[in-house]
């Protein structure tokens, strides 16, 4: 099978034994080069991936989405919303605009969260990073795990009708008419729009990326084969919820924990381990719960917080098995 990216494999061996004269077999050298390497495939698939999706995401306005979402029950609207969270833009300060314009456009309470978890887990960006770090095939069962999730997490918030729990004012609230000016834009202004989405998310992640991948090449070169297998390996039934928990109080950029979660990975910490501490980062990280407590009241906080980790731990469990 061809290396698509042994050009950026080639670029990294170059600078690092020719440029920088690091002596091969090291750790330095390895750290080096696995920061190199890293750092440029990222870039290479981070873009490609925001233009792609970007360009699909002029298709996809307000208003199409209110007459799609809005007032409608079924499991079937939950995998939609799960979907077009998937492809949305979507971070914590973004949370309670999101939740107003959804709750105000008439869509249930259910199928709004399928959107909410969905789409901090799912996005461009991250399906970038860790196609790059960790392959196409557990990134894959990351983004169907990531939009399962939403749609039942979403759903059984659904059945439990918990609409009381959502505070008075949201539902008086009038955010106005959304315009469709989107749907006459031409090919070159798709494009164009696009472009600006490039330079836009790269120019806000760069850094993370740089500075996850760091310290993911120091532990890559430096940390002992096998330590994380030795203490948190599959044979360890807690790992998977402890590194839940550590993860929900974190507030870190999904960006910079990926090159990590891959170094850890590549040190023997179990990949469904691995991807369920990313998730729970990403997913219900302290930060976005404070924001969410302007319109939600704590009892569908905790709720919220309870399916969605245990959805998620089963969620690592169930990657160790598979991969």
């Amino acid at each position: 099978m061809v290396d698509i990216f042994y050009p950026l494999q080639w670029i990294a061996d170059k600078l690092t034994y020719e440029v920088f004269g690091i002596m091969p077999a090291t750790h330095l050298a390895a750290s080096v080069n696995f920061i190199i390497y890293d750092v440029l495939k990222i870039f290479v698939l981070l873009s490609v991936m925001i233009f792609a999706v970007s360009y699909i995401r002029t298709y996809i306005t307000p208003e199409k989405t209110r007459k799609v979402l809005g007032g409608k029950t079924g499991l079937h609207y939950h995998l939609i919303a799960s979907l077009i969270g998937a492809v949305s833009p979507f971070c914590s300060c973004s949370s309670v605009p999101l939740f107003i314009g959804f709750v105000e456009a008439g869509i249930p309470l259910g199928v709004t969260f399928s959107f909410l978890i969905t789409s901090p887990l799912v996005n461009e960006a991250a399906v970038a990073v860790l196609w790059a770090t960790i392959g196409l095939k557990a990134t894959v069962i990351y983004v169907v795990s990531g939009i399962v999730l939403g749609v039942l997490g979403g759903y059984v918030i659904g059945v439990l009708k918990l609409e009381r729990y959502v505070e008075d004012f949201v539902y008086k609230i009038k955010v106005g008419k959304q315009t469709n000016e989107q749907e006459s834009l031409t090919i070159k202004e798709r494009t164009d729009l696009a472009i600006e989405s490039v330079k836009d998310i790269m120019g806000r992640v760069w850094i993370y990326v740089i500075i996850g991948v760091t310290i993911g090449g120091i532990f890559h070169g430096y940390a002992p084969e096998g330590i994380l297998e030795k203490y948190a390996g599959k044979d360890n039934l807690l790992a998977v919820p402890i590194a839940v928990l550590i993860g929900i109080p974190l507030y870190s950029n999904v960006m910079g924990m990926i090159p990590i979660v891959e170094s850890l990975i590549g040190k023997g910490l179990p990949i469904g381990t691995s991807l369920a501490f990313l998730m729970s980062v990403t997913a219900v990280s302290l930060p976005e719960m404070i924001i969410l407590k302007k319109v939600l009241k704590k009892e569908l906080i905790a709720i919220f917080v309870l399916i969605v980790t245990l959805s998620i731990i089963f969620t690592g469990y169930l990657f160790n098995i598979l991969l």
